[in-house]
């Protein structure tokens, strides 16, 4: 894989949410990606690596993994033992309308903005989550009156579970250096500026093929390839939100209108137009 294409768009979700429950002993192992949905990984067992904007996770059995929107992220699979989880696409604003008064999705946001994205509950709390699960799978097999109605409160019940360990929460133990996570919040923080690879490795005070090779180790990722995709993001955001692509582009750090549009389409698979319709 080229590396200045080395994150992509991956799944696609046209329900309010879709619910998995995968027993294999391969798994699917994808290169860092991203999703257009928000995403509960739980893991039931196995030994699998999540690495999420530069975060590494080792998941234990009932770890809850929270991964927002757009989020860039991988998992590293140990297949040489069966590997079974739980995986749910959610589609965040129909939740967040749910329930009125409530933003059932708030621990994605959190788990965004601290950069702490696993759960692992406590005896109590995996027996509250065990049964919820438990219920929805049972109702799955339902046919009857309200029967969607009810799988989806059971969603809704995760969802409030979940919101109350993310504000229980302690801090977690993700493994990163702490000048990558420096880097990658000012990144994220300054998309419309002069992010090269001397002035971020300036800023971390280390030499720029020191830097590169942290930054590659890190997140697996090329400081290069990073960049561009945050920025691809951050500027299809502002077009669904009714600003014009060029503007979008500039305000997202592109300097050339036709090379975003060439990134753009080979990002998401779409011109900037189309993603305005």
């Amino acid at each position: 894989m080229r590396e200045d294409t080395s994150v992509s768009r991956a799944g696609y979700l046209r329900e309010n949410y879709h619910y998995f429950h995968l027993r294999d002993t391969a798994g699917q192992e994808l290169d860092f990606h991203f999703h257009e949905f928000d995403k509960i990984v739980l893991l039931l067992s196995g030994r699998v690596d999540y690495t999420v904007e530069g975060s590494t996770y080792t998941l234990k059995p009932w770890s809850v993994l929270l991964i927002k929107h757009h989020t860039i992220h991988r998992a590293l699979i140990d297949k040489s033992e069966p590997y079974e989880r739980i995986i749910i696409y959610l589609d965040g604003k129909y939740f967040d309308r749910s329930v009125p008064g409530v933003r059932l999705t708030d621990s994605f946001d959190q788990a965004d903005k601290s950069g702490e994205h696993l759960l692992r509950p406590t005896v109590q709390q995996r027996r509250t989550i065990e049964a919820v699960l438990s219920a929805y799978e049972k109702a799955a097999e339902d046919r009857g009156f309200g029967a969607q109605a009810l799988r989806e409160s059971y969603i809704i019940q995760l969802l409030i579970y979940i919101g109350r360990m993310t504000a229980a929460k302690e801090p977690g133990e993700s493994q990163y250096d702490p000048k990558i996570r420096q880097v990658l919040s000012y990144i994220n923080e300054n998309l419309g500026k002069e992010l090269s690879v001397e002035q971020l490795a300036e800023r971390v005070y280390l030499s720029k093929y020191h830097f590169m090779r942290l930054f590659k180790a890190q997140t697996g990722s090329s400081v290069h390839a990073y960049v561009r995709q945050k920025r691809l993001l951050h500027a299809a955001r502002l077009i669904r939100a009714g600003m014009p692509a060029a503007k979008a582009a500039a305000e997202s750090g592109f300097g050339d209108y036709s090379a975003f549009h060439r990134a753009f389409r080979e990002s998401f698979g779409i011109s900037p137009g189309s993603l305005k319709k």
